[in-house]
Formats: C-alpha cells, sequence, structure tokens
C-alpha cells in the first residue's frame, strides 16, 4: 500500500480550532486595554499573529500528515516543527475504534483509533478520514492484526 494522505476537509476543522484558540489567547491582550495598560491596537495585533500561526500551522500539518499499512506495520508520519513517524506493528495492535465527534460530523468526517499494548503511547488516532474510510481502516487493521497475531504464535 502506497502512504495515504488525509481528507482535504481535515483542514476546515483545524482551522476552526486555530480560529478558536487565537480568540482565546488574544482576550488577555483586550483585558489589558480595558485596563489601560496596552494601546487599542494590541488585541488586533495580537490577534492577527496568533490567527496567521494557527491556521498556518494548521495547513503545514495537513500536507506533513500521511500514513500506511504494510503487511507487518501501521506507519504514521506527521508534525510540523518536529517531524514524528510512529510505527504500530499488527501483533501489537490491541483492538480499532472509529470516531466521529461534533465537529468531525459537522463537516463529514471521522477518526480511526488504534489501542496498543504497550504503557507508552498506547493509542494512536489517525483523523481526516471519510466515514466509510475510517471503518474500512478500522475492518483492515482488525483483520491484519488478527493475522499477524496468528503468526507470531509459539
Amino acid at each position: 500500500m502506497t502512504m495515504q494522505t488525509l481528507h482535504p476537509r481535515v483542514q476546515v476543522v483545524w482551522v476552526l480550532r486555530a480560529v478558536l484558540i487565537a480568540a482565546v489567547l488574544t482576550v488577555p491582550f483586550a483585558g489589558g486595554v480595558y485596563l489601560n495598560r496596552l494601546p487599542e491596537w494590541a488585541p488586533v495585533v495580537a490577534g492577527a499573529v496568533f490567527l496567521v500561526l494557527g491556521v498556518g500551522h494548521a495547513l503545514l500539518r495537513y500536507r506533513r500528515w500521511s500514513y500506511e499499512i504494510r503487511e507487518d506495520a501501521l506507519y504514521l508520519d506527521r508534525g510540523v516543527i518536529t517531524q514524528v513517524r510512529t510505527t504500530v506493528p499488527l501483533v501489537r495492535i490491541q483492538h480499532v475504534d472509529s470516531r466521529r465527534g461534533p465537529v468531525e460530523r459537522g463537516v463529514g468526517l471521522a477518526s480511526c483509533v488504534v489501542y496498543t499494548a504497550g504503557s507508552r503511547g498506547a493509542d494512536v488516532r489517525i483523523p481526516g478520514l471519510t466515514p466509510d474510510g475510517a471503518s474500512d481502516l478500522r475492518e483492515e487493521l482488525k483483520r491484519l492484526a488478527i493475522r499477524a497475531d496468528g503468526e507470531d504464535a509459539v
């Protein structure tokens, strides 16, 4: 299988999150204006900076997110500032869920969550999938994990 990318609509989810975070981070600057400690333009500048950084991060995050299923493992490649490459051996997969939060449902997307044996990072989430794509991925990983577990048996 070749590297798979996320559905482009996941950018909407991540950009909306960036807008919300920018708004929350701008509130203290507005409070500083109210208390006459900051100039009136400070919240606008701060909000614009937070918004540009957040939206830029969301768009770069989309471009850097990919995954691949091979015969032995699930490989994930992601990260904007720090690139993270994760390998999940199929024999370590405990169970797989597909999820749809309210925002994901609103834009017609879902996520696939892979739970693994082990204590560090015991789950891996693949966001930005169509609902059918998340179900298909869940079933494929389940099938491959069962087959890998049978091959690994003593």
